[in-house]
């Protein structure tokens, strides 16, 4: 396995937004120097910070830390899975195309604001 593949996966969200490292650092209060270093190897993000960012850019915290290739989740059942501590498996159908339908309606309203 690739030992620096946290700060490789940091560098390529950042080069795929087009942002430099002060403006990919700037949103988590982070020095241009510190987000060369998580992009080096020399240093690591804490936990807080690698769930924010996975957040942001909307990958998974599983291919951030290298586990796997997949780098977000489309299937509904596994969005909802992993974005709640909520079991939803006996949900009704009706009730889990309503909570697919906000997921779908918050992606989109917030799409063109990052």
């Amino acid at each position: 396995m690739e030992s620096n593949i946290l700060g490789n996966r940091l560098k390529t969200l950042r080069l795929e937004a087009n942002l430099t490292q002060e403006e990919f650092g700037k949103p988590y209060s982070l020095k241009k120097s510190t987000v060369s270093q998580y992009e080096s190897g020399s240093s690591r993000p804490d936990d807080e910070l690698k769930k924010r960012i996975a957040l942001d850019y909307n990958v998974s915290l599983d291919w951030l830390m290298g586990l796997t290739d997949t780098k977000n989740y489309e299937s509904k059942e596994t969005t909802i899975a992993l974005h709640s501590d909520t079991d939803y498996k006996d949900l009704p159908p009706e009730a889990k195309e309503e909570i697919y339908n906000f997921i779908d309606y918050i992606k989109n309203k917030y799409k063109d604001k990052k």
